[in-house]
């Protein structure tokens, strides 16, 4: 989790608090809208990601998803898609312009280490995804 938090604010100039915040909302949307399966490998490969994603869902319905982005959200219902997960990160403070360099990071990164084989199918169930890896 470590080279992969280092990864992304190189990458994206994000500071080391928003980028493992993001990590986290990424991989909790993840979980919820992936194939479990290859998801479940991704997570395994990544020590310590399982943890991050439950911070960020134990986040959810507290203050931290108030105000008119915790309201966009929830029009949006519960899994609410590509958009909804946009939403969360520009509300945890990443730019627009970021997104698409943290995902690539974070899939290139799951890439190497759980391969194109668990990769591919999990962009692929998820409409709208692969324009942000």
């Amino acid at each position: 989790m470590e080279e992969l938090l280092a990864r992304v604010c190189t990458r994206t100039g994000l500071d080391a608090a928003t980028a493992q915040t993001a990590i986290g909302h990424i991989l909790a949307f993840l979980q919820k809208e992936g194939p479990q399966p290859q998801v479940g490998q991704l997570m395994a490969a990544l020590p310590g990601s399982a943890e991050l994603a439950a911070q960020s869902d134990a986040g959810e319905g507290s203050s931290g998803g108030g105000g008119l982005m915790g309201m966009l959200g929830g029009m949006l219902g519960g899994g609410g898609g590509v958009m909804a997960l946009g939403q969360k990160l520009m509300a945890a403070g990443v730019p627009m312009g970021q997104m698409q360099p943290l995902g690539q990071e974070l899939f290139a990164v799951g890439r190497e280490k759980a391969g194109e084989d668990v990769m591919g199918p999990i962009v692929g169930s998820i409409p709208g995804l692969n324009q942000f890896v």
